[in-house]
């Protein structure tokens, strides 16, 4: 409750001072001021006094900074992370490898012969597990 006052309040400010500095006058930074040109103030004249407008950005000013430093403050005060307690995305166990059981024994004689012809699978091949994704 507190953070939705001070943040109502920090965007009222900048909405102000925003409108404060549009306001005020230009002080006549151009070329010829800094010859002392036509219209232009002497380079280290007098100051005219502090006006309604340049008081209120100097109180704003200080406001937005204060405000700012307020709010960063408070943001960092919550440690937790935006996903915690949020469960990731599950993979499925693959079932374990087994060997084949009844292997029968191969004999020596056997081992020596070359096979005539390799044969062909009859059997259709296991559907194979889909990926992930």
């Amino acid at each position: 409750m507190l953070s939705i006052l001070l943040t109502a309040l920090y965007v009222v400010v900048c909405l102000l001072l925003l409108a404060v500095v549009l306001m005020q006058q230009g002080k006549g930074g151009d070329i010829a001021a800094a010859f002392g040109g036509s219209g232009s103030q002497t380079a280290f004249g007098a100051r005219a006094g502090a006006t309604v407008l340049t008081r209120a950005t100097t109180v704003l000013g200080a406001l937005f900074m204060v405000g700012s430093m307020t709010l960063a403050i408070m943001g960092q005060r919550g440690t937790g992370s935006i996903l915690s307690g949020i469960d990731g995305p599950g993979f499925e166990q693959a079932a374990p490898a087994t060997l084949p059981v009844d292997i029968a024994p191969v004999e020596e004689a056997e081992r020596t012969e070359a096979p005539a012809e390799p044969e062909t699978p009859t059997e259709e091949p296991a559907d194979t597990p889909a990926e992930p994704q």
